[in-house]
């Protein structure tokens, strides 16, 4: 078990300590009009034998400490006279917070052991200003000082400047959203196989493998073997010559002489893993696009293939692709598609999020205030997630470029310090 440093002991140790640096180690206060303490921004803190700040008056002094070692965070308040520890059930306490955005919290005080403890939570972010009233001996005590965390301020103009942006968190869909991968083909309806109409002599070819042509272009000239009588032959669609197989001189029969195809008529082919096949169905909507590109593209799920084998379990779904995709066949294709909805009441686009200390947050603006927010996360689909907790409806929040607010906290070494 450890021993309790003495409270002058541990004064006397960090007063040491302060001298050396240069420094008187006070806790240099001063008073407002309204007679209450008001720490000094500029001067070290006093710490007390729980890791505490010390405010102090006279004979008389409070450690303020946040608990918050295996239960939520609450307020155990040391009281001392004349360096002393102090019977708490002889001081009177009140605490106030005043948080960003006009937000309060009052705190009523009961003695337990030699402290104080508080009667409520003491809710993240631990950043707000502390306003201390204290009654002891018939004798009122009046601190307040700042205790931010997670706070910068950075004008607007600053702001818009390094791309910041904002959004007001509030209601969202959330999407069951399955990732597929496959690739680019030609849709059936897209080819069309060109052939003499009657058998005989090719005369001339006058196109090759991928020219374009237009419906009832000539493509060859045939002589009609019982007639005599040289055809053309023409391209039934518009679109671009895949395979040529006839040369002047070549005999032609019931071969195909050319292949035509529309290379705009493409479909992806989506592998579906047998996890996922129960999920999958025709009519949802799908997000694609050629893999390493930021382009996506939306379609919906048309039809599948049949099964490649009776040893497979995976299907392959068939999403036709946009004729504004820029894709050709044979390209591998990334896509997502969503396979149900839920609403959630809060959600906050994942873009926002940051990690600060061993929470995930997103950064609340208040004028030109940023301060983090701890969430308590639900159900995601990779653009927006579920805040089931630590973010009131409305806030306006970071939602682009969130870190560059979390690199300006960083450089101001705002800390969590109790």
């Amino acid at each position: 078990m450890k021993s309790r440093i003495p409270y002058p002991m541990a004064v006397a140790g960090l007063t040491a300590l302060l001298i050396l640096a240069g420094c008187d180690g006070s806790n240099s206060t001063s008073k407002n009009d309204a007679g209450t303490h008001v720490q000094d921004e500029s001067s070290e803190t006093a710490k007390g034998p729980h890791g505490g700040q010390l405010l102090e008056e006279d004979l008389f002094a409070l450690e303020m400490t946040i608990f918050e070692s295996g239960v939520p965070p609450e307020y155990r308040i040391y009281p001392y006279h004349d360096s002393e520890p102090l019977d708490p059930s002889r001081v009177a306490l009140t605490v106030r917070l005043d948080r960003l955005g006009d937000e309060e919290d009052v705190f009523g005080f009961s003695p337990v052991q030699d402290y104080l403890k508080g009667d409520g939570v003491v809710t993240e972010p631990h950043s707000f200003e502390v306003f201390v009233d204290a009654q002891y001996q018939g004798a009122s005590y009046s601190w307040s000082y700042e205790s931010f965390e997670g706070r910068t301020t950075i004008a607007d103009d600053t702001a818009a400047s390094m791309g910041v942006e904002t959004e007001i968190a509030g209601a969202a869909v959330i999407r069951d959203i399955i990732p597929l991968s496959g690739v680019t083909a030609l849709s059936p309806s897209a080819t069309a196989e060109v052939r003499a109409r009657y058998p005989g002599p090719v005369q001339s070819v006058s196109v090759g493998v991928n020219d374009m042509v237009r419906k009832g272009q000539t493509l060859a000239r045939v002589e009609s073997s019982s007639s005599l009588q040289s055809y053309s032959v023409t391209a039934p669609v518009s679109g671009t010559i895949l395979e040529r197989n006839t040369n002047a001189g070549d005999v032609a029969g019931d071969q195909s002489l050319f292949t035509i195809a529309d290379l705009s008529q493409l479909e992806a082919r989506l592998h579906v893993f047998p996890k996922d096949a129960g999920k999958v169905k025709i009519g949802q909507h799908v997000r694609m696009g050629v893999a390493g590109s930021d382009l996506e593209y939306a379609s919906k799920i048309t039809r599948f293939l049949p099964m490649p084998g009776e040893n497979t379990q995976t299907r392959i779904a068939v999403a036709p692709v946009p004729v504004e995709a820029v894709m050709t066949p044979g390209m591998r294709v990334m896509a997502t598609v969503v396979t149900g909805e839920a609403d959630a009441p809060l959600a906050v686009r994942e873009s926002g999020l940051q990690s600060f200390r061993d929470f995930t947050v997103v950064y609340a603006k208040v004028g030109e205030t940023y301060e983090v927010r701890m969430l308590d996360l639900g159900e995601s689909d990779g653009e927006y997630i579920e805040v089931l907790g630590g973010l009131d409806p409305g806030t306006e929040y970071v939602s682009e470029n969130s870190f560059l607010i979390k690199a300006d906290i960083e450089k101001s070494g705002a800390s969590h310090d109790h």
